[in-house]
């Protein structure tokens, strides 16, 4: 059987913060832009978060997430861009098309420029217990939370004091969960001061320098075992719930497929597509924005769309040299400011090496 064939002049994987802004950058200047997204939903990630971003009003800065969402969803779909919801991207092949699964059909789209957003996974972690039911992401009980209204758990322990961990745990409160501990393996919380102090006000203990040992229970989780690195000790908590918030790996199988140059960048998550800072990947004509170019903020991301939406334009034809290096000079600065923030000195250096291309192959 022969497949349906498509046309396109500009299509973007992902219609997360990335994707929504690329999508609406590239509309602006004339390009028809047709957005593929898997989920039933627009803003990915935005989707889940319930609290209020802070920033500029470039980045929604007094926003919730899912409100965010919206307003970047009707950017995009008042600028003409096509989002096609529920369309899986099945394959990315060296000839330059996309398999596409959705509206009941595969079909295959031609397009002639590609914005790949496409996200990124959580990591998990083998131990003791990891398969009892009632261990998972801290995305994953977000989603369970924020989108379903289902509660993961009553009494839960955290593992992972970066933003992700400490943002889950508050909605975890939030939501009436009792969260027992907040688990950190290194000497200092990773996440920003302000998620930190909103759970200590609240009583929640976040104990450094821990190890998570097990889970235990019968056919389900029904406690947590950390050992203290310091004292040498074990600490037990009754818990029904075991969240592990360790961290993000780009989304990278589609620019792999394409034959997009890899590279390992741990600061920003893992293997990821070597780009520049314009968001060029070293395959003409494809772009890659969000946590699929390295796992950083949403705000970050949006820029980062903007950017790659712009060079889309430019590679299409359709912004010329002098009023692309105007506009992205702009965002630039912008993603110069956020990228100056406190713990992201190793993330700022990571990207500076991988711009001047001083990463080879798949390791450092």
């Amino acid at each position: 059987m022969r497949l349906r064939r498509e046309r396109a002049e500009l299509v973007v994987v992902g219609a997360g913060p990335a994707g929504l802004c690329a999508a609406a950058t590239a509309a602006r200047q004339g390009v028809p832009v047709v957005v593929l997204d898997e989920n039933t939903y627009t803003g990915g990630q935005l989707r889940k978060q319930i609290h209020r971003f802070f920033g500029s009003g470039h980045h929604f800065a007094g926003l919730r997430g899912f409100e965010i969402a919206d307003i970047l969803a009707d950017e995009a779909k008042g600028c003409g861009a096509d989002i096609r919801l529920g369309s899986f991207v099945q394959g990315f092949f060296p000839s330059g098309e996309l398999m596409v699964e959705g509206e009941g059909e595969v079909y295959l789209v031609e397009p002639e420029a590609v914005v790949l957003c496409t996200g990124a996974m959580e990591r998990a972690l083998p131990f003791p217990g990891w398969t009892l039911p009632g261990v998972m992401g801290a995305g994953a009980a977000q989603t369970l939370m924020n989108l379903h209204r289902v509660l993961p758990g009553r009494k839960v322990v955290m593992v992972g004091s970066g933003n992700v961990g400490l943002i889950v745990a508050y909605q975890l409160l939030q939501a009436g969960a009792e969260v027992q501990a907040v688990l950190e393996i290194s000497s200092r919380v990773g996440g920003y001061r302000v998620h930190e102090t909103k759970l200590r006000r609240e009583g929640v203990p976040i104990f450094l320098r821990h190890r998570l040992v097990a889970a235990l229970g019968n056919g389900e989780v029904e406690a947590v075992v950390a050992e203290d690195m310091e004292r040498g000790v074990y600490r037990r908590w009754e818990a029904d719930c075991l969240c592990l918030a360790l961290g993000m790996s780009p989304l990278v199988e589609l620019a792999a497929m394409r034959g997009c140059r890899m590279v390992y960048v741990p600061e920003l998550g893992g293997t990821l597509p070597w780009h520049s800072q314009e968001m060029t990947t070293s395959v003409p004509g494809i772009f890659v924005a969000g946590d699929a170019a390295g796992v950083e903020e949403a705000s970050v991301a949006m820029d980062e769309g903007r950017l790659a939406g712009l060079g889309a334009a430019r590679f299409l034809g359709r912004l010329g040299d002098e009023e692309y290096r105007k506009a992205a000079e702009e965002i630039k600065e912008r993603l110069t400011v956020l990228r100056a923030g406190s713990g992201t000195e190793a993330k700022r250096r990571a990207r500076e090496s991988l711009w001047r291309d001083e990463l080879r192959g798949p390791g450092r």
